[in-house]
């Protein structure tokens, strides 16, 4: 089934670094926009220059899944804005935070907590094992895949636990991430997956956009009963 699908990107780095902007001529969001069309769906893209950083209340309410990608300019997201993604997750609408997605307003906000990590720059190879084999998010892959550079992401890590822990990574450096999680909030489904640093062209990764593809069929909206809310009458009189 078709969804409408907003990949945001802070699109910093591709502007200011020419060896990022030659690996994703695009953005990282067009990269990420061409994986998830490829399924049928309809993408858009918004970036944090656009007025309202993109995410006008508009484009939020005509969103079924915001797929999310953040790093150096986290801070700068309007609280306004952050708040206004919060609201439509509880609403219903699917969040996909890639990479340091994970320090973003909204995730933080969503988690209640600080989300902090270790981590460490130098290209290490990571191993992503399929933890939760029967999930839909893990769809079309084997049990596990690598990814030949990147940076690491080490345990601890400060979040909720997870309604499912989808994925685990491990690093040659021997640390161990929770690299693919889920949650509910109110009516919205979560998922927080890991790789992405913008150094290397891991969304090119047949893997990678197979689970970011997977992610968006999970996390869209699923029908339900109506929430009612405030103060009621007796349902029975």
């Amino acid at each position: 089934m078709p969804r409408q699908v907003t990949v945001w990107n802070e699109n910093v780095h591709e502007r200011e670094e020419p060896e990022i902007a030659e690996l994703y001529p695009d953005g990282i969001h067009g990269a990420i926009a061409d994986a998830i069309a490829e399924d049928g769906h309809d993408v858009r893209t918004a970036t944090l220059d656009e007025p309202a950083n993109g995410l006008t209340e508009d484009v939020l309410a005509d969103t079924d899944v915001l797929v999310w990608w953040s790093h150096c300019a986290n801070d700068e997201v309007q609280d306004e804005v952050a708040s206004r993604v919060v609201d439509r997750v509880h609403e219903g609408m699917g969040f996909v935070p890639l990479h340091s997605g994970k320090n973003s307003k909204p995730f933080k906000r969503l988690m209640g907590t600080t989300c902090n990590i270790k981590y460490r720059h130098g290209g290490e190879t990571e191993r992503v094992w399929a933890a939760d084999p029967g999930h839909p998010i893990t769809d079309g892959l084997g049990e596990s895949f690598e990814i030949p550079a990147t940076e690491m992401y080490g345990e601890p890590y400060d979040i909720p636990e997870p309604d499912r822990t989808v994925f685990i990574s491990w690093f040659e450096g021997g640390e161990v991430f929770r690299s693919g999680v889920c949650y509910r909030r109110g009516r919205g489904r979560i998922f927080a997956f890991r790789p992405g640093h913008e150094a290397y062209p891991i969304y090119y990764q047949d893997e990678v956009q197979t689970v970011v593809r997977n992610a968006v069929e999970w996390a869209a909206p699923t029908p339900g009963a109506d929430a009612v809310y405030g103060e009621v009458a007796p349902a029975d009189e």
